[in-house]
């Protein structure tokens, strides 16, 4: 899931996958702007309470990213992510970094998530499954609190966002098949536009757009972008509604 179009007029101007061009560095691209105009989500909306009544009686919103341009030619398919809330002294999101050696997105930044399976009795049973396939997080330390709207990528998946509350006590154990690494972002940081950066593309003459949200953990950049800073743009949309 690698980059992001705007569901306005400007949903048009945008190109195949970026992260199949050769050399594509999503860093390098022209920063055109940072939503610091826009106000964070507070500290006392963070809380689990807070959080769960926020699922329970979800207000009137429209998520502001919502596909991307399609680039692959097949049937869609559904599909669902963890977002997962852990409940540290103050909240953190965990995410991993996909491994160098997969076929698409490799190393970037995504949810645990993926493909829906006919056994799957809804969306969050998806992504609970897929959470425990790819980082081994056993759903008994987890709390399902609802789902965001589908956010559909430019491979024709479908994706469900299911948010929920991790208690902080779990062990992971990646499959190093598919996860080059797992990591937190407090919940803050990525609810405050401040870091919400906007980059432009252009190649063969059409323009894309996307967000990023670039964190520094220690020594090490963790480059969140495309469908992942959609989906958590979608995410701060919800929060602020």
């Amino acid at each position: 899931m690698s980059s992001i179009s705007p569901s306005g007029a400007d949903a048009t101007k945008h190109i195949s996958s970026l992260s199949s061009l050769p050399d594509f560095d999503p860093r390098a691209v022209p920063l055109v702007g940072v939503d610091e105009h826009l106000p964070p989500v507070t500290a006392a909306a963070q809380t689990p309470e807070a959080l769960r009544r926020r699922f329970a009686a979800p207000p009137p919103w429209s998520p502001e990213i919502v596909r991307e341009r399609k680039f692959v030619e097949r049937e869609p398919a559904h599909a669902a992510v963890l977002l997962p809330i852990v409940l540290r002294e103050r909240p953190t999101v965990l995410l991993t970094e996909r491994t160098a050696h997969l076929s698409t997105h490799k190393g970037q930044v995504a949810f645990p998530g993926g493909r829906s399976d006919p056994g799957d009795r809804d969306a969050a049973a998806t992504a609970l499954r897929e959470a425990h396939e790819e980082v081994g997080l056993e759903s008994s330390w987890v709390e399902v609190l609802g789902s965001l709207p589908t956010y559909v990528t430019g491979s024709s998946f479908i994706v469900t966002p299911v948010v929920a509350l991790v208690q902080p006590d779990f062990a992971l154990q990646p499959n190093p098949d598919e996860v080059a690494d797992v990591f937190e972002v407090p919940l803050a940081f990525l609810l405050d536009p401040a870091h919400h950066e906007r980059h432009v593309f252009e190649w063969q003459g059409l323009r894309r757009e996307w967000f990023a949200m670039p964190y520094q953990d220690g020594l090490r950049q963790r480059y969140i972008w495309g469908a992942t800073a959609a989906m958590l743009r979608n995410f701060y949309r919800f929060m602020l509604a």
